[in-house]
């Protein structure tokens, strides 16, 4: 458990760029993790936690204090029945693996997550969603590690604060609460239709008419496997940007200028754009650029890929540019998805 010293964090954070860390240790448990935590606050020393990195990127400053890579293990079925089964997964597992693990037993709820990249522990701070799914839907309890309080307690799905990515561990409560296990409640029935336009086009082609957890699994790899490169091969966080949501009044004038406008309703008076076509329409679906080394992948605008770029502050400028294009032409500010660290 002893921190290792001057650790480059390229290699934890799937963009690989970013600085060092003065310290970095494993957590394998909630001891070594509420261990870990004290022996950063014995020495006056900062600390941030994370998974696999597939969602962070490292300011070219690096961190100063102790970067902690939570590990901790585990699945569990605490509760089944025949409509369906409460479960437990520690917040090191991966998550893709733990979505398999369920489907692999005929269970419902998690199907449509399958293929987001990083670990069990992530899952809740973005309140992960695709295909008009959202971990919150299914999710009971929370475990953390309080490291104000020192000591571990469950938080309710009502008081984690979810919304569209976004939860209390990723805005007022950041970085006091250290997820250690999620609980999860799933069913033993078929997801029903309608689905997103996607999936509903790759049933029609595969003349699939029954919808069972592993058929949605199934689907929903596939087209994700034909948009997105694979984070393990190819420098990137998948989607850079999150969908904007705007006004009605907005969504109607932009809708008059660009009538192939891809948007779905968020409520009664808001709308979500569709991220990847606006950085699509701005014309940076496969740009390769050559001043910073970064580039957008051909399949698919809202991926920012790490062709060569030196430093964080390329991807910065290629975003900048990306943005100030989208502002400037549909007048709607993208927001950054992955999380940029310290």
């Amino acid at each position: 458990m002893n921190p290792k010293e001057n650790v480059s964090l390229a290699s934890y954070s799937t963009m690989r760029l970013g600085g060092k860390a003065r310290w970095l240790a494993e957590a394998e448990s909630e001891e070594q993790l509420q261990r870990l935590v004290n022996w950063a606050k014995n020495r006056s020393t900062k600390f941030i936690v994370i998974g696999s990195g597939s969602n962070i990127v490292w300011k070219d400053k690096g961190f100063s204090g102790l970067v902690i890579v939570n590990q901790i293990p585990g699945k569990e079925v605490l509760q089944e029945d025949k409509a369906g089964a409460i479960l437990k997964f520690g917040a090191g597992e991966n998550w893709d693996k733990i979505v398999g693990w369920t489907v692999e037993k005929g269970l419902s709820g998690l199907e449509f997550l399958s293929l987001i990249p990083g670990k069990v522990g992530a899952a809740p701070v973005q309140n992960i969603g695709a295909y008009g799914a959202e971990l919150s839907q299914v999710l009971k309890t929370v475990g953390v590690y309080d490291s104000e309080q020192d000591c571990f307690e469950s938080i309710l799905k009502e008081s984690c604060g979810f919304s569209y990515r976004n939860s209390r561990f990723k805005s007022a409560d950041k970085g006091r609460y250290l997820i250690t296990h999620i609980v999860v409640e799933l069913k033993k029935s078929n997801p029903a239709p309608p689905f997103y336009e996607a999936l509903e086009n790759y049933f029609a082609q595969h003349n699939t008419h029954q919808y069972t957890p592993a058929a949605v699994r199934e689907a929903v790899i596939a087209i994700r496997s034909s948009k997105l490169p694979d984070p393990e091969k190819i420098a990137n966080n998948g989607s850079f940007f999150t969908n904007p949501i705007v006004e009605k009044a907005k969504y109607d004038e932009l809708k008059e200028k660009y009538p192939e406008l891809k948007s779905w309703p968020a409520d009664e008076c808001k709308v979500k754009l569709a991220a990847g076509w606006l950085v699509e329409k701005a014309g940076f679906r496969g740009v390769h650029d050559p001043e910073t080394g970064m580039a957008t992948w051909d399949k698919q605008a809202l991926v920012l890929v790490n062709e060569h770029a030196h430093s964080t502050a390329d991807l910065l400028k290629f975003k900048k540019k990306i943005t100030s294009k989208v502002q400037s032409m549909f007048g709607v500010t993208l927001e950054q998805e992955p999380e940029l660290l310290p």
